[in-house]
């Protein structure tokens, strides 16, 4: 599971980042009842979408802190989900961060390594970290798993879009070396790349193509004998076509539904030979009636927030979650 959980700031007021508007005198009146209710509102949606059982994975982002998190898994019902979590510690001026929660019986955490983006255009522009987690599925495989919340396109599209494209080289860079290293990467990418899958930095930088499910699960050949070079790592998007789900996105704004939101995987997840395998049915939209509501501009509905401008909506999130289905082999 993928989840922009927007702004779960915890009350209280960090001197090194502005966090402000979320305190009890901040803008927002952001008290700590109010904090509760959202955390309970994150947990719900996390059940939710597991239906009979929770996700073993969930991605989440915009989470200020270890507070935030312990909270969320030790004072709502998640408590009993026994989920663990990392998360990353980059440079965000707001404070905001990337968190993978996961089920140790279904992925064996072994480590994770958060990395800095940095930008050649303007050397001080702090933004959220890329998180790098990988575990064991069963006793040979390995998951590993990028976590990403891109640079905003606030200031324009085109004149941020330097900063996603930086953003998604260095995740490229990421997946390429992981693949040098193990031939065949099991390779989970999540995120809001605040890009649709037609944009430049997904489709020409980090190179994640449209996924089909009624396609050949395409696959890397492997080299001729003799030849020093690996096969090319693939990276398919599995969100790259709208007209598979309820709605054209994942987030709407100003009326318009755009996918920021994005599940990329590697082509040995698609392999049908794999001992991990996506089962393309299960790539879906988490769409429950409890998560959206009438949208005031006349157009359908849109996700029901906790705030629309600065009224409070007591809701959940202005993104949509994204899930997926892996099968595990066991040897």
């Amino acid at each position: 599971m993928w989840y922009n959980a927007e702004n779960v700031f915890d009350p209280a007021d960090n001197p090194s980042t502005n966090d402000e508007e979320f305190s009890p005198s901040g803008n927002r009146r952001w008290t700590y009842k109010r904090y509760r209710h959202k955390l309970q509102q994150i947990a719900k949606v996390i059940t939710a979408a597991g239906e009979w059982d929770t996700p073993a994975l969930v991605g989440l982002c915009e989470v200020e802190n270890d507070s935030v998190m312990t909270h969320l898994l030790r004072q709502t019902p998640l408590r009993q989900q026994h989920y663990r979590y990392c998360m990353t510690q980059g440079s965000d001026p707001r404070g905001i961060q990337i968190a993978l929660l996961y089920q140790r019986d279904k992925f064996a955490y072994q480590g994770h390594t958060s990395y800095p983006v940095h930008f050649t255009q303007k050397q001080e522009k702090p933004t959220r970290d890329i998180l790098h987690v990988w575990g064991r599925v069963n006793e040979k495989e390995i998951l590993d798993v990028f976590l990403c919340h891109f640079p905003s396109r606030s200031g324009g599209e085109k004149e941020t879009e330097i900063y996603r494209i930086e953003a998604a080289r260095l995740l490229r860079h990421l997946c390429d070396s992981v693949h040098s290293q193990r031939e065949s990467p099991y390779l989970l990418l999540m995120g809001d790349f605040n890009d649709t899958p037609a944009n430049k930095s997904i489709r020409e930088i980090l190179h994640a193509l449209p996924f089909q499910t009624d396609a050949p699960a395409p696959y890397a050949p492997a080299p001729l004998p003799g030849t020093p070079s690996a096969p090319p790592l693939l990276l398919y998007n599995l969100f790259a076509d709208p007209a598979r789900f309820p709605f054209p996105g994942s987030h709407k704004y100003q009326g318009e539904w755009a996918q920021l939101d994005q599940i990329i995987v590697s082509s040995q997840l698609i392999n049908k030979t794999g001992r991990i395998q996506l089962l393309p049915e299960s790539v879906r939209l988490f769409t429950p009636s409890f998560l959206l509501i009438q949208d005031k501009t006349g157009r359908g509905l849109r996700p029901h927030r906790s705030f629309y401008g600065f009224q409070y909506e007591k809701g959940y999130s202005d993104h949509l979650p994204l899930l997926i289905d892996l099968h595990i082999t066991y040897p």
